[in-house]
């Protein structure tokens, strides 16, 4: 399957440079690129100018990535959002994560990590590298509703569930780790999500890592 890719950057040399690497990718196919959010989100009014990817730098004017995530995630759900940034603060990352980013890269990431970062989130739904897992997943436990629940009652099935939230597996490739099938793996999210009061894996993930169920 070809999935098809926006960019947003308003480095037109980065921008082309990016395009330039994922058009040698077998999977992936670059539709345009775009200086700014207010720009991409004009060529989306256009239907087949709609990707299954946006690549989102942080820092543009006239639109941030912020804001550009925001709308994307209010607008267009079904794009996935790869934040593709200089930038590697907590904060930035965190309020990202939080507009809706599904996946997180370093621009001087190597582009066999842009390919497989990119065949993750296509096919996973997410990739957020290990140094973004373990800063900021973490840090997100505050802001993220996974409060201290000491007095809920997990079951071990349960617990080993969460240690793979915080993983890149999908809910299928964690359903053949616990040996068991995907609509079971579906119902601990589920009892997950009402016993911690959570509505994201994100926030099985944060919830996870505080609890020390998971590295």
């Amino acid at each position: 399957m070809q999935y098809k890719i926006a960019i947003a950057d308003d480095h037109l040399l980065i921008a082309k440079a990016i395009s330039s690497i994922i058009e040698d990718f077998k999977n992936f196919e670059v539709l345009y690129e775009a200086e700014n959010g207010k720009v991409l989100i004009d060529k989306l009014s256009v239907k087949k100018n709609i990707p299954d990817i946006v690549l989102l730098d942080i820092s543009m004017p006239v639109m941030d990535g912020f804001a550009t995530a925001q709308w994307l995630k209010q607008n267009h759900p079904e794009i996935l959002i790869m934040a593709l940034s200089v930038q590697d603060d907590d904060e930035s990352l965190i309020k990202m994560i939080k507009a809706g980013a599904k996946g997180y890269l370093h621009k001087n990431a190597h582009p066999a990590e842009l390919e497989k970062a990119l065949e993750s989130l296509a096919t996973k739904g997410m990739y957020y590298p290990d140094w973004v897992t373990s800063r900021v997943f973490a840090k997100l436990a505050v802001d993220n509703g996974a409060a201290d629940n000491t007095g809920v009652s997990i079951t071990e099935r349960e617990k080993e569930f969460l240690t793979y939230t915080v993983t890149e597996m999908n809910y299928k490739e964690i359903a053949e780790k616990m040996f068991c099938s995907p609509r079971t793996v579906e119902s601990y999210r589920d009892s997950l999500f009402e016993k911690l009061d959570l509505k994201t894996r994100v926030g099985l993930a944060v919830y996870a890592l505080k609890n020390g169920l998971a590295q």
